[in-house]
């Protein structure tokens, strides 16, 4: 198993429907898991620098602002299905208050970790890829080229 499969060999897919039964905000907490793997793998594959500056990076790409840009950015991108995740997402009311992030990044941020969540469950991990390399790694890979 190469470390692309992990993800995906990990668990048993569930179906669409199957998916669609958990809260937007349970998937939303699988879904930041998901994304938060990916960009410190990222991150430690691009450079393999200190721990510290490891973390310090992965902040500018795992928090609310952020990725609230990467799914608007991504929209036109997402299948109808998609959207409808995202909305779920970005909809569902949270009794956690966002620190230092404005309510609607905060809302657009857990829409787009509750469409990671959902593809995830559905083993759709292609699709995650695609969304990945399309937004975050994209962004990273401009930034290091002003850099």
């Amino acid at each position: 198993m190469s470390h692309n499969d992990i993800l995906g060999d990990l668990i048993t897919p569930l179906t669409e429907p199957q998916a669609r039964m958990y809260s937007p905000l349970t998937l939303a907490f699988l879904g930041d898991a998901v994304y938060s793997l990916l960009v410190r793998s990222m991150l430690t594959v691009e450079s393999n620098k200190p721990t510290g500056k490891l973390h310090k990076d992965s902040v500018k790409y795992v928090n609310a602002a952020f990725q609230a840009q990467m799914i608007k950015e991504l929209m036109d991108d997402l299948t109808e299905n998609e959207i409808a995740v995202f909305k779920r997402g970005r909809n569902a009311h949270s009794a956690h208050s966002p620190k230092n992030q404005s309510d609607a990044d905060y809302r657009y941020a857990t829409g787009f970790e509750t469409l990671y969540g959902y593809l995830y469950l559905c083993g759709n991990t292609q699709r995650i890829k695609e969304l990945f390399e399309k937004s975050t790694l994209k962004a990273y890979k401009e930034n290091q080229e002003t850099n």
